[in-house]
């Protein structure tokens, strides 16, 4: 992104409120955890009175900044990445970013992504002394496995470790990926937990009639799985989960709503089952909450935004003890947790939910009242408790600032 390059929208200065730069490869319309995630934070920074800067690729040759947005907006050039030809990678820009902050300059530079837009965010801030945060939301290293690539995994892990430590501080969603990023070397660690929309995310948005067009009467047992179809989601298992269910409660449903490299061949494989294909908004809420229950096989989550969207939507969760489902889940209480990485015991955790109806109305009852205390807002306030902390060490490191 050469100065020629930037397009952008600006919002008037007000020096009561702190100016985050905010970059990331990947943001809405893009639709994953990490996208809607940024978002949401954006929009609790900006809803709190503060000035967000988003620095993103630009993701079509007509993109253009959001003029009706209450934050200021960088476009910058992107490539396709491969597998997800719909999603840019955003290049190199530090030159650009180094002339752009140093015009307005930020109080505090968020890095989302581990891209080469985010690396060269971080040497420009660098370059400007700038106070640097950065968030880790992707198991890249643990992905290699899955596209048949494992030796991947040592160098993707070590450019991580190098990438987090360029920072002042590393943003995680759960107290387990702080450790496991310690013990990987990354130095500086703060546990920020996500939040979730929970009058998007709801039980009342149940709908008979969607159900009927999974074929689905009212006491029909709707099985959902819901994200991107990949093979890193490890689907595999919720088919087999599924089909020992139907060996129990044969006229159950499995219900698969997203999109992703793997739809084509599931579809394909197991043609009885519904393809919802990637829903949005009330849309997705919707497709939620007419289900029963929810598997989550992944094995490769930081945190799983799922989890606690299911759990919103008043559905069972059989999920595997760690991320999101180590944090929410309780076994019998709101769902069904598994040993990780034990495949029988996830089949086992996924039939004691769907088998016993009157326990599993009980979990459901349960699920959204344990995720009613994380809502975005005090999410975004945590956030900015540590970017002030962050800022103030920057200054005292650096000489810039006397005690009062």
């Amino acid at each position: 992104m050469d100065a020629s390059l930037l397009s952008y929208v600006e919002l008037p200065a007000d020096a009561d409120r702190l100016r985050v730069a905010v970059v990331t490869e990947t943001y809405p319309p893009e639709i994953n955890g990490v996208s809607l995630t940024t978002a949401r934070v954006v929009d609790g920074l900006v809803k709190q009175g503060h000035s967000v800067m988003l620095v993103r690729p630009r993701q079509s040759a007509g993109d253009m900044p959001a003029r009706e947005a209450q934050y200021e907006e960088m476009l910058s050039r992107g490539l396709p990445i491969p597998r997800y030809p719909h999603l840019k990678m955003g290049l190199p820009a530090r030159n650009a970013l180094i002339r752009l902050w140093s015009v307005r300059r930020p109080d505090v530079v968020q890095v989302v992504t581990e891209g080469p837009l985010g690396w060269s965010a971080l040497a420009a801030a660098r370059k400007l002394r700038l106070p640097t945060i950065t968030e880790f939301h992707t198991n890249f290293h643990s992905y290699s496995t899955y596209y048949g690539v494992g030796w991947l995994k040592t160098p993707v892990k070590a450019y991580l470790r190098r990438f987090h430590n360029k920072g002042d501080v590393c943003l995680v969603p759960t107290r387990a990926m702080a450790d496991s990023l310690h013990q990987d070397g990354v130095r500086q660690i703060e546990v920020v937990p996500r939040g979730v929309d929970t009058e998007l995310f709801s039980p009342i948005r149940r709908d008979e009639a969607l159900r009927a067009s999974w074929g689905a009467e009212p006491h029909t047992l709707v099985v959902a799985v819901i994200g991107r179809l990949a093979p890193e989601k490890n689907l595999g298992l919720a088919i087999r989960a599924f089909e020992a269910i139907a060996q129990r409660v044969p006229e159950a449903r499995l219900l698969f709503v997203g999109d992703g490299p793997s739809r084509e061949s599931l579809a394909r494989r197991y043609p009885e089952h519904s393809y919802a294909g990637m829903r949005t908004g009330e849309d997705l809420a919707a497709h939620y909450a007419s289900a029963d229950m929810f598997l989550f096989p992944s094995l490769t989550e930081t945190f799983g935004n799922v989890t606690t969207e299911a759990l919103a939507s008043g559905l069972p969760v059989v999920c595997f003890d760690y991320a999101a489902g180590a944090e929410r889940v309780r076994n019998g209480h709101n769902g069904w947790l598994a040993p990780v990485p034990d495949e029988d015991a996830f089949v086992d955790a996924a039939l004691r939910v769907a088998s016993d109806r009157s326990a599993r109305l009980a979990m459901a009852a349960n699920a959204r009242k344990s995720v009613q205390d994380i809502g975005w807002p005090a999410v975004a306030g945590k956030m900015v408790r540590v970017m002030s902390g962050i800022i103030k060490q920057h200054e005292v490191r650096h000489g810039l600032w006397v005690p009062g």
